[in-house]
C-alpha cells in the first residue's frame, strides 16, 4: 500500500506541476534545442523535483532530491559548452566556479549528508553517499536522448519495488512525464535527472547492506569513468 501510495502521489504532483509550469509564457532559460532541431521546454526537471521529493515523504531522500534538482537547475540554467570532471576541475584550479563544479560539489555533499542519515556504520554512511551521488550522476550521464533516462529510471529502481516504498516515487514521478518526453515535448534537463538519479540512490542505499552498497559504488563509479572518456573524446576529436 505504502508502495502504490508513494507512487500515485508521485505522480499526481509532478503531473500538476508540469502542467501549471508549461502554460507559462516561454523563457529562453528553460527552452533547449534538442537532437532533432526542436525548441523544447525544460519543465518537467522541476516538476519531477518536486513530485518525487513529495513521493519520497521527507527524510534523507528528498533532501538528496532536492539538492540534486536545485544544483541541476543552477546548471540548466547557467551551464557552459564544458563538460566533464577534468573541464571543471582545471577551471576550479584556475580560480573560476564554473556550473558544473557547483553542481559536483553540491550533490556530492548532498548525497554524502543523506548517506550519513540513512546508514549508521561510517564505511557504510560513505557507501551509501557514493551510490546516491553517483546515480545521480549516471542518470544525467543517460539523458541524451527522449525518454532515456525516465526508462532507465524505470529500469534501475523497479527492483527496489521488492524492498520498500523509496523506489516507487521517482517510477511515479517519470510515469507522469514519460509520454511528453518521448514526444518531444519536453525534456527533464540537468534538473530532472539529477534528481530522479538521486532519488534512485537513495532507494537503493536504503535498501541494501554493506555488500550491495559495495557493489553498486564500484559498478557507478566505472560508469562515471566511462563518461569522462566519453566526454573527454567528444571535446577532442581524433582525425
Amino acid at each position: 500500500m505504502r508502495r502504490l501510495a508513494a507512487f500515485g502521489l508521485a505522480g499526481a504532483v509532478t503531473r500538476g506541476v508540469y502542467e501549471g509550469l508549461r502554460r507559462l509564457p516561454r523563457d529562453a532559460r528553460w527552452t533547449r534545442t534538442n537532437h532533432a532541431g526542436r525548441d523544447v521546454g525544460l519543465w518537467a526537471g522541476p516538476a519531477v523535483v518536486l513530485g518525487t521529493a513529495a513521493g519520497s515523504g521527507g527524510g534523507p531522500v528528498a533532501l538528496a532530491v532536492l539538492a540534486a534538482g536545485a544544483c541541476g537547475a543552477y546548471d540548466d540554467v547557467k551551464g557552459d559548452h564544458r563538460r566533464g570532471f577534468r573541464a571543471h576541475s582545471a577551471a576550479l584550479r584556475d580560480g573560476e566556479v564554473t556550473s558544473g563544479a557547483v553542481k559536483l560539489l553540491g550533490i556530492g555533499a548532498a548525497s554524502l549528508v543523506a548517506g550519513a542519515l540513512l546508514k549508521e556504520r561510517p564505511v557504510d554512511k560513505v557507501l551509501a553517499g557514493v551510490v546516491v551521488a553517483g546515480s545521480a550522476h549516471l542518470v544525467n550521464l543517460v539523458d541524451v536522448r527522449p525518454g532515456r533516462a525516465g526508462l532507465a529510471v524505470l529500469a534501475l529502481a523497479a527492483p527496489g519495488l521488492l524492498r520498500g516504498a523509496p523506489a516507487a516515487a521517482p517510477m511515479g514521478a517519470v510515469a507522469a512525464v514519460l509520454a511528453d518526453d518521448l514526444g518531444e515535448r519536453t525534456m527533464l534537463g540537468d534538473t530532472g535527472a539529477h534528481a530522479l538519479g538521486a532519488a534512485v540512490g537513495g532507494a537503493i542505499a536504503a535498501g541494501n547492506g554493506r555488500l550491495g552498497l559495495a557493489a553498486h559504488a564500484v559498478g557507478l563509479v566505472a560508469a562515471a569513468v566511462w563518461g569522462e572518456r566519453a566526454a573527454s573524446s567528444r571535446a577532442h576529436p581524433c582525425g
